[in-house]
């Protein structure tokens, strides 16, 4: 490696400001007089609903976007993006909250992907192995470069991206959700690995849904909210509370379910059995039960059977062995329709692909399942005036935002989907719902409105299996809580029995006896 490039993998952004930047699109004025700034060795917080404008932002920083109006300066010299290419060469990264990794290449091999090589066309892979295992020595971000990513955790898989961002040379990286599917423990390994490269005199942009992680990190916060800054405050100076009333406008509840005691058994799982995407075994054994008025959290780092398990419950995937009760009947072999006909609901991990139609309108896609039902029928013929009255009850009744009935679902945002789609499942008054990740890539502001209707559904005598990667979501609404771990249930344990720290164990794949004796 030449002297040249070692001084530019080593550089440092200096201090980073944005200026009165303005961005719009058809109708959305997305950026209102942004200023944004970063110093070296600072941790900057950006919070905001869905819609605040912090992406876009972002995208601009990054090179994605030119802003229509305002300034980016960089040490005082202001700068022009064109691509990605020029932010990376400024110094600048950013890491997505899904993962730009290629799984059948090793680590080294994606990290040299679109770099120069040190023998010109010839790529020199000795050379980038030996910059990995000096920047991950530095940093505290083992990996094993020759490894391949498909073998790879997703904490593993999260080094990566940090080492890519470090290999080039970033001095300031953005981290869009860096800690959306870690357990607790990984994301302690994470803050220690930001605080080095913090200590060395980087700069990061940390964008989170989560609280508390963000006061736990950051040094400054900056809330957005409508395209526009609401404030910038120092986090040792800002409570929870306070950043939430910034971001909505209004005073968020908390979590806080009354104890029940739970009813008949409605769902019963016995040694269930089925096969993931990729030809191998996705369930292996999963047994447990669920009652009504309950409501069993299944918590876990994503890829490890809940997505198979919740489309094996839904009768949207064949399972291979064992048997799925409800209310006593084997629905083994039943299909989608039938399960909803037995009183069954399903909120999909996927919304756009399983829950919803992108093109079609907001009414057609709250009868995706019941336009056939008798009750919107005249004889043969659709009976559209009770369709329409019915459709327009559901939005208002569950404050779902959209210009009209007409308007393609495509056009919402992620949380007014996935409102519509709760109120699609929710208003055939289903006695057992799988909620799968109800609240993924959905703002404070909807999050606290989707977990107040699950509450009511479980008072209504409703069970729910609730399957989640956000574990304060798991400890704030569960009654019971599995956790899963390789496509087995490592242990099911009552609300409170164990710390998050313990139930993170489990997701790494601890017996439950041992976790909960390392207190």
């Amino acid at each position: 490696m030449s002297k040249t490039a070692q001084e530019v993998l080593k550089r440092k952004t200096g201090r980073v400001e944005m200026r009165n930047i303005v961005k719009c699109f058809p109708g959305v004025r997305a950026n209102s007089q942004v200023c944004f700034d970063v110093d070296p060795g600072e941790v900057h917080a950006l919070l905001g609903e869905n819609g605040a404008g912090k992406s876009t932002l972002m995208r601009q920083l990054y090179g994605m976007y030119r802003p229509d109006e305002g300034e980016i300066i960089i040490d005082g010299v202001p700068t022009s993006f064109r691509s990605p290419a020029d932010a990376i060469s400024a110094g600048i990264g950013m890491i997505h909250q899904h993962f730009m990794l290629v799984p059948t290449l090793t680590v080294a091999q994606n990290v040299a992907l679109g770099q120069a090589s040190s023998r010109g066309p010839l790529l020199d892979l000795k050379v980038v192995t030996a910059r990995i295992i000096e920047l991950a020595e530095e940093y505290g971000l083992k990996v094993d470069p020759e490894a391949f990513v498909w073998q790879l955790s997703v904490g593993e898989q999260q080094r990566i991206e940090i080492l890519k961002a470090l290999y080039r040379g970033a001095g300031l990286i953005i981290l869009d959700e860096p800690t959306a599917v870690l357990t607790p423990q990984e994301v302690e390994d994470l803050f220690k690995t930001f605080r080095r490269m913090v200590a060395e005199g980087h700069s990061l942009i940390f964008i989170s849904h989560k609280l508390n992680e963000v006061l736990a990190i950051s040094d400054r916060i900056t809330v957005l909210r409508d395209g526009k800054v609401i404030g910038t405050r120092a986090a040792k100076d800002v409570s929870r509370s306070e950043l939430v009333g910034m971001m909505v406008g209004r005073e968020i509840k908390a979590l806080d379910p009354r104890p029940r005691e739970a009813g008949v058994e409605l769902l019963r799982v016995e040694d269930l059995h089925a096969m993931g995407d990729r030809g191998m075994e996705a369930l292996c054994g999963v047994s447990f039960a669920v009652r009504s008025g309950e409501i069993l959290g299944l918590a876990g780092v994503s890829g490890n059977g809940q997505r198979e398990l919740d489309e094996c419950l839904a009768g949207m995937r064949k399972s291979s062995g064992g048997k799925v009760l409800y209310k006593g009947r084997d629905i083994s072999h039943c299909t989608l329709n039938e399960r909803v006909d037995a009183g069954m609901a399903y909120i999909p991990e996927e919304r756009m692909r399983d829950g919803a139609i992108r093109e079609f309108s907001v009414q057609e896609n709250v009868f995706l399942h019941d336009h056939e039902s008798p009750e919107f029928r005249h004889g043969i013929f659709l009976d559209f005036a009770k369709m329409r009255s019915h459709a327009e009850a559901l939005v208002h009744d569950f404050a779902v935002k959209t210009p009209s009935l007409d308007t393609p679902i495509k056009n919402l945002s992620g949380g007014n989907i996935q409102k519509l789609i709760m109120a699609r499942e929710l208003s055939r008054k289903p006695g057992f719902l799988v909620a799968a990740q109800p609240t993924r890539g959905v703002d404070i502001g909807a999050s606290e409105y989707i977990h107040q209707r699950l509450l009511e559904q479980r008072e209504a005598g409703t069970g729910i299996l609730l399957v989640s990667e956000d574990l304060d979501e798991i400890m704030g609404l569960s009654d019971r809580i599995a956790i899963m771990y390789e496509g087995r249930i490592m242990g099911i344990l009552d609300r409170g029995q164990a710390s998050v720290e313990q139930i993170g164990f489990m997701m790494a794949g601890v017996e439950m006896g041992e976790a909960l004796s390392a207190r």
